[in-house]
């Protein structure tokens, strides 16, 4: 919560694969948007550290509202899932992830992760605190018999107060506060989409052992940009152009983008069990004397592709039924498609077992 907001003036600032699915992460503030009635409850688009967290607080919670989307989205317009002093701190003094000022921190703050300290800079006690008040607002929201819909009620709640809501008998309007209630609201409802994610659990994601968790840790990743360049062992991070590679309509964008590229991403999801290369063809190099015929596929297989020419420009994750988890290209995000369509299918090259 970023602040409980005064007339006067608003504050700045604003395990476990559950669902996979393919998303964009292009949002926008649409302040038409209107509050969707999905109840799915996949999780995608999100950090791994955040995932289990956000997946339990939905559990704990039996409002029919409740869903990790609805968390996520709330999470990302707080603090964009950032930690630290510096960059989670509002100059109003709401802090952590989920933005608590100390005094609502004290009623809704517990030791959720039993590290023995109840902080709210803590990832799962903040979430956790996130959570159980994000429950008791919608149901409150539910038993109000206010329009706007329970999650967007809520959300009102959440940043300005309960008494606010009641005060307008609804979302507070743009009038308030400079419109930043209205616009938070706004804003978390139309990026729920982007980490939302079917319901269900593949079956080929519930394995056990060096491949299957590779699989699971990259499908975190599910929705974030391909960014040339981009990416390592730590997480997503801004690319680069090379002459040829990294540009969309003539203009490098891998700079400005933070994401993983092909070879990064699987990098990322094995380490640190199996330390891989950092190219494609490092990477066929390092594992090619395990190779692994189409037809005995396991998820977190390796997956490469090369040109005509021999260069083996392409690497991905196989994620079993026949599709592959991957970073595709500049312009798109890492997806999950089925196998014969992720590259051209001339130029696959083959398989490999780390």
């Amino acid at each position: 919560m970023k602040v409980i907001i005064q007339v006067a003036a608003a504050a700045t600032g604003l395990l476990l694969l559950l669902a996979i699915g393919i998303t964009v992460l292009v949002v926008g503030d649409d302040s038409s948007t209107t509050e969707t009635t999905d109840g799915a409850g996949g999780l995608q688009g999100v950090p791994e550290e955040f995932r289990k967290w956000i997946l339990k607080a939905d559990a704990d919670c039996k409002e029919p509202a409740m869903t990790p989307a609805l968390l996520a989205a709330q999470l990302y317009q707080e603090s964009k899932f950032k930690t630290s002093v510096a960059e989670a701190t509002s100059h109003a003094g709401a802090q952590g992830p989920a933005q608590f000022m100390p005094g609502t921190w004290a009623t809704w703050g517990r030791d959720a992760d039993g590290n023995g300290r109840n902080s709210p800079w803590d990832i799962g006690d903040a979430v956790m605190a996130q959570g159980r008040m994000m429950c008791s607002l919608l149901r409150q929201a539910a038993a109000s018999g206010y329009p706007g819909g329970a999650r967007a009620l809520a959300l009102a709640g959440y940043n300005a107060g309960w008494g606010r809501v009641q005060q307008y008998r609804g979302v507070p309007p743009k009038s308030f506060a400079g419109g930043e209630t209205y616009n938070y609201v706004q804003i978390i409802l139309s990026t729920m989409t982007r980490f939302q994610g079917p319901a269900l659990v593949p079956v080929s994601f519930s394995g056990t052992g060096t491949g299957p968790d590779a699989l699971r840790k990259a499908s975190t990743r599910l929705g974030t940009p391909y960014a040339y360049g981009g990416g390592s062992p730590s997480g997503p991070s801004t690319g680069f152009c090379d002459g040829l590679n990294g540009y969309r309509n003539g203009r490098c964008v891998a700079s400005s983008t933070t994401g993983f590229d092909c070879s990064s991403l699987t990098q990322y999801a094995y380490w640190p069990s199996v330390k891989l290369p950092r190219t494609a063809a490092a990477q066929y190099g390092a594992t090619s004397n395990r190779p692994v015929s189409r037809n005995n596929l396991k998820p977190g297989d390796l997956l490469f592709w090369s040109n005509s020419s021999g260069f083996i420009y392409h690497v991905g994750l196989y994620a079993g039924d026949g599709r592959v988890l991957h970073a595709p290209r500049t312009g798109k995000t890492v997806e999950l498609v089925p196998l014969a369509s992720a590259m051209p299918a001339g130029d696959y090259l083959g398989a490999t077992r780390p």
